[in-house]
């Protein structure tokens, strides 16, 4: 059987920016171990596979792959595969329903002139708040030292809207430039309630990197190794959340946009927002631009082989 897959580039609109996803559009029938060959053979950060609903009230079930594991839900992954979907609909919808492991996930699709140019997905799960690590041990993850970590809005935390993240803060941009995974330190502090991967931020943006009002970095488990994450829409959303809970505002709508992915070639932009009421997060969303790149086929050449072909450029205009 051959099976579609497109690859788009998430939180950019320009060609070759933001994060890569590749996103089956044929994976009925796929065992959980064809789609982690499939995952592990893209090597993308995430793959998606799409699945009929199994309610049909809901648009599609989503399954996402990183190269080593299945994960409940990440940011990326919905925006662009949203993106690609709407695009591909005969009638648009204002939004899309995706039945996920961490729970429902609503993506509202925003259209200019019939085309898509940006979708925003709602995080699946209320924040929470959970361990707290010292500076020292929450710094070497990322080969820097405790007197780089800013706390006097927030102690290094992990922090869950659906998937598990480190987040620290660091002082200052340069801090965030110099840091580096350290596998050693990341094997003795993580996994921590369920988080194996560290993001972490600066409010010291230069004015060159507007409208950017926080850069960030991520860090996570690759297939070979310790790798970093050019944009990481679940860890965003859930610091956005975060960010949210610390402001005194007690209602309204706090909005940032993050840059992420500048360090290594490919910039990112990633805006929230986060509704407050009567002091309360009521509900965290995170968006983007999407640029799709190429489209093609692959079928399973024999148990466990893929055989891939057809792979060609898609319309690459920014949108």
């Amino acid at each position: 059987m051959q099976r579609r897959y497109i690859t788009v580039d998430v939180f950019t609109d320009r060609a070759f920016g933001g994060n890569q996803l590749a996103v089956v559009l044929d994976a009925g029938g796929l065992t959980t171990q064809q789609m982690q060959a499939i995952a592990t053979e893209f090597n993308y950060s995430e793959t998606t596979f799409v699945l009929p609903p199994r309610d049909r009230a809901n648009d599609a079930e989503v399954r996402i792959f990183t190269p080593v594991q299945e994960i409940a839900f990440a940011g990326h992954p919905n925006v662009g595969t949203a993106f690609v979907l709407a695009s591909m609909a005969k009638e648009p919808k204002p939004r899309l329903l995706f039945e996920e492991k961490a729970g429902l996930v609503p993506v509202e699709i925003v259209r200019e002139q019939g085309r898509v140019i940006r979708t925003e997905l709602t995080a699946p799960q209320p924040l929470q708040r959970l361990s707290t690590l010292s500076t020292a041990e929450a710094a070497s993850c990322i080969s820097l030292v405790a007197d780089d970590i800013k706390t006097d809005n927030h102690e290094p935390q992990v922090v869950t809207v659906g998937n598990a993240f480190l987040v620290m803060a660091l002082h200052s941009r340069e801090a965030l430039k110099r840091a580096r995974p350290d596998a050693a330190a990341f094997g003795k502090v993580l996994p921590r309630d369920g988080a194996r991967s560290v993001w972490f931020y600066t409010r010291d943006v230069p004015a060159a990197e507007a409208p950017c009002e926080r850069q960030a970095r991520m860090f996570m488990r690759g297939a070979s190794g310790l790798v970093e994450d050019p944009a990481t829409g679940s860890a965003t959303v859930a610091a956005a959340a975060l960010f949210a809970d610390l402001d005194p505002a007690r209602d309204g709508e706090l909005k940032l946009t993050l840059g992420q992915g500048f360090d290594m070639g490919r910039p990112s932009i990633l805006s929230t927002r986060v509704r407050k009421q009567d002091g309360k997060i009521v509900s965290a969303h995170i968006g983007g631009a999407c640029v799709q790149m190429m489209e093609g086929t692959f079928r399973l050449a024999g148990e466990g082989n893929l055989s891939f072909r057809g792979a060609r450029s898609a319309n690459s205009e920014s949108i």
